[in-house]
């Protein structure tokens, strides 16, 4: 769902969310000083990349892609078991967990 404010559209995290997962493959969920973020909030924008991110590239890369485009957030990554992932693993690897699961 998406607000109309000024003539812009607002997606709600939760949208957001289902919009980088469809593109990176990866569950991501918003944060914000320490607590994860309600999906029900409504932000200026939708997620915005041209292409999915290489899978070479590392979990700290994706999340300052993210920072970049939502100032003021923190994220976590999610593997396909729904645990954390680290800093220095590869979006490869991360991707991985959720074909294994198919």
């Amino acid at each position: 769902m998406v607000k109309v404010l000024g003539g812009e559209n607002m997606p709600r995290v939760g949208f957001i969310e289902k919009t980088i997962y469809k593109q990176e493959g990866i569950d991501v969920k918003f944060f914000k000083d320490g607590k994860d973020v309600r999906g029900d909030l409504f932000l200026a924008n939708n997620y915005k990349a041209g292409n999915r991110t290489k899978n070479n590239m590392n979990v700290k890369f994706l999340k300052e892609k993210l920072k970049a485009q939502y100032p003021g957030y923190d994220f976590e990554i999610y593997n396909g078991d729904g645990a954390k992932v680290h800093g220095n693993v590869t979006l490869g690897k991360v991707r991985d967990t959720y074909d294994e699961e198919e």
